[in-house]
């Protein structure tokens, strides 16, 4: 019963975004328990108690897009639309388009990327964030970073990474900017 009532959501998610939830069936299989924990990740990614949406629409697609440039980062830009995100504060994010994006969305952007390619100007990024929005700020879009960069991580372990290319954001396509990120050391 567990099993249908699952794998019954994880497709009701598919429909609902036209996304491909064939690794969620696959984690499953392998391991309900496993699959369980991981969905708790969800919540941590979707954590906002302080900066406004745009900032942490902004970190979650920069995580994305450090890992995927496709069916996950369409995935969490439909989701930041369902947010009222503008659609010209989306389509700068994915194309890295800073000067195109107003002040909160570049600063959960460039925070967001600072950290994950461990950039000289996180720490200074990381004050501007904090004076603006306090610790809970720094939190939020640390959070919002990191964890939606897991789910492409996940699929490119289970092998489900098949495709990349432009990201529909209402009726305009954009091309993701291809973000590697670099670490160190």
């Amino acid at each position: 019963m567990m099993r249908w009532l699952v794998n019954r959501m994880f497709d009701a998610l598919g429909r609902r975004y036209d996304y491909d939830v064939s690794y969620m069936h696959a984690m499953y299989a392998a391991s309900p328990k496993a699959c369980m924990r991981f969905n708790k990740v969800a919540a941590l990614a979707r954590h906002r108690e302080a900066v406004p949406v745009e900032a942490s629409e902004a970190a979650r697609l920069a995580g994305t897009l450090a890992e995927d440039c496709g069916p996950c980062t369409q995935l969490v830009a439909d989701m930041a639309r369902e947010k009222d995100m503008p659609d010209d504060q989306i389509a700068a994010i994915v194309a890295g388009d800073v000067a195109a994006m107003s002040a909160d969305t570049a600063l959960g952007y460039r925070f967001a990327r600072a950290i994950i390619a461990r950039l000289p100007e996180a720490d200074d990024l990381r004050e501007e964030v904090r004076a603006r929005w306090g610790d809970k700020g720094v939190l939020d879009l640390t959070l919002g970073a990191q964890m939606s960069r897991t789910y492409p991580m996940i699929k490119a372990g289970l092998g489900f990474v098949r495709s990349c290319g432009p990201i529909r954001i209402g009726s305009t396509l954009v091309a993701p900017a291809i973000h590697k990120t670099a670490h160190a050391s």
